[in-house]
């Protein structure tokens, strides 16, 4: 059975911000991939392009997100659905970390607005 321990959970960090990556083919995961979100107080993540479905919920604090141009804030206990093929924004721009759940299918990849495609490791 597997069963991922908070200490064998996998720390990547890219734009400012922690995932924490808990599953993944990796750990046993076949078709979802799952993670911990840690977004500083401060933090704006570049807007990107999605190319799977992300369910995102707010476990605590609050964002501003970006979605196809549409901004709203979106606080603990929120949850987002971010359809593959959407333009999504990350903003904190509150004064403490905001943390989040998110879910995905492996393989999600982001492709940035200078074209920059990338596959996060926590995705693979």
């Amino acid at each position: 059975m597997p069963v991922v321990r908070p200490s064998e959970a996998v720390v990547h960090e890219m734009h400012g911000a922690r995932f924490v990556s808990y599953a993944t083919p990796l750990t046993g995961s076949r078709e979802l991939c799952a993670w911990r979100g840690e977004i500083p107080a401060g933090t704006r993540a570049p807007v990107h392009t999605v190319s799977h479905e992300e369910i995102l919920h707010v476990l605590d604090g609050e964002l501003l997100v970006t979605l196809d141009g549409r901004t709203e804030r979106v606080a603990a206990g929120d949850t987002l659905i971010v359809n593959s093929g959407s333009a999504l924004g990350v903003e904190n721009p509150a004064d403490r970390t905001a943390v989040t759940w998110v879910t995905t299918s492996v393989g999600l990849s982001a492709e940035l607005a200078d074209g920059t495609r990338i596959t996060p490791p926590w995705t693979r």
